[in-house]
């Protein structure tokens, strides 16, 4: 385990990509439908959430300070139906979503890389008069909204198989034991049901 970095900009760095790697190992070892699979009312589903990912960090660490990736996200555009980037059709390949996620931390870090923390970039989707913002309000803009999307993307994953927590390697859980598990949602029933009244 290394020491924590003294810059904040390093630390929100790692958080970041920690939240990237582990959108992506959701995806890892499921089928097409599975990654594709609506999985609430509003049709969550994990590629999307890594396609919607992708166009967050294309936009705020690219576009709002002037470096454009040249990526083509016509899910984006005025004409594009709603929601459009939350999903991904039939033809949009889980290879093509995971590339392009690649492709966005690597032109998003390049930008983190290139400009100072206090750069004042304009985001072209905000109203104008209000749509400035620095580098370091975007870069933690773009972490909150990955670990948002990773954590959904673990509530969906353990539904599909299970398989639960940040990494493969790195759960943060208190046991890998079915056994426990059931014994402790039970416990978990028992109490909601007797705040309830409905012991």
């Amino acid at each position: 385990m290394t020491a924590p970095s003294d810059a904040p900009g390093s630390d929100l760095h790692r958080y970041l990509q920690e939240a990237r790697d582990a959108l992506l190992w959701k995806l890892e070892g499921l089928s097409e439908y599975d990654i594709r699979r609506p999985m609430t009312p509003t049709g969550t589903n994990l590629l999307g959430l890594v396609k919607h990912t992708a166009g967050i960090e294309l936009g705020y660490l690219g576009d709002t300070f002037g470096r454009p990736s040249g990526e083509p996200l016509p899910w984006l555009t005025d004409a594009a139906e709603s929601n459009a980037d939350m999903w991904a059709t039939a033809e949009e390949s889980r290879a093509f979503v995971v590339s392009l996620y690649r492709r966005a931390w690597a032109h998003a870090d390049a930008t983190i890389a290139a400009l100072p923390p206090d750069t004042v970039g304009r985001v072209p989707w905000w109203p104008a008069g209000r749509d400035g913002l620095t580098l370091h309000h975007a870069v933690v803009r773009v972490l909150a909204d990955t670990q948002r999307h990773a954590g959904h993307a673990d509530i969906l994953r353990e539904l599909l198989d299970g398989a639960a927590g940040a990494s493969e390697t790195g759960t943060s859980l208190p046991s890998t034991d079915p056994a426990w598990w059931e014994a402790y949602r039970g416990r978990l029933e028992r109490a909601a049901r007797e705040a309830d009244g409905r012991v």
